[in-house]
């Protein structure tokens, strides 16, 4: 009796996290046919797994485990593997160290918090989904879902210092592919670009 109690708590509990989980599950697979299999699948594996779940730990971080293994496991098969050398040839290319070459009429007092407001929803959401997937996951993991260095490396099981490295890699393409965004809608004057910058 004491088993079916804490199943139904702990359902109650786990379907609290399924728009979080679906919104990521949606992000990782780009096909909302195929988050709701990815969905179904960790759900399903998290029933069954519930004995090994303990009272009291991160409930959230152990679902987004699960999803996230499901997802690599299920999906790494149907496609190519990502290779962590994948954004080597990344230049080192900072947004905010480019601020003079941005039409400084679209930026306001605090031009690192405004950044992103020059870009549609669109373009910094095809920035993240253009990212490798080994770059594109701990990406979501921290900026959308805020988990921890520490969280995000044990949902990943790597250590954190490559979670961190992801991150920083990851970020630093994403910020690439905004740049561009920019320089196509104009919000970047080229004439203030030094030739190292070509």
């Amino acid at each position: 009796m004491a088993q079916i109690i804490g199943r139904e708590t702990f359902t109650v509990d786990a379907m609290q996290y399924a728009p979080q989980l679906f919104s990521t599950a949606l992000r990782m697979t780009r096909n909302r046919a195929d988050a709701e299999d990815l969905m179904q699948e960790t759900f399903t594996k998290a029933w069954r797994a519930f004995d090994s779940y303990q009272q009291g730990t991160n409930l959230r971080a152990w679902l987004f485990r699960i999803l996230t293994n499901t997802y690599i496991n299920k999906y790494n098969s149907q496609m190519r593997k990502p290779i962590e050398t994948e954004l080597d040839e990344v230049e080192e290319l900072y947004l905010f160290k480019r601020l003079g070459a941005f039409d400084q009429s679209q930026l306001s007092q605090s031009a690192e918090d405004q950044m992103l407001e020059m870009f549609t929803d669109d373009e910094v959401k095809n920035a993240i989904e253009e990212l490798p997937e080994t770059f594109r996951i701990p990406l979501l993991m921290s900026d959308l879902e805020g988990f921890s260095y520490k969280e995000i490396a044990e949902i990943l099981d790597v250590p954190i210092g490559t979670v961190m490295s992801r991150l920083h890699r990851g970020r630093k393409a994403m910020q690439k592919m905004l740049y561009e965004y920019a320089k196509e809608r104009g919000l970047v004057n080229e004439s203030l670009l030094g030739p190292q910058d070509e």
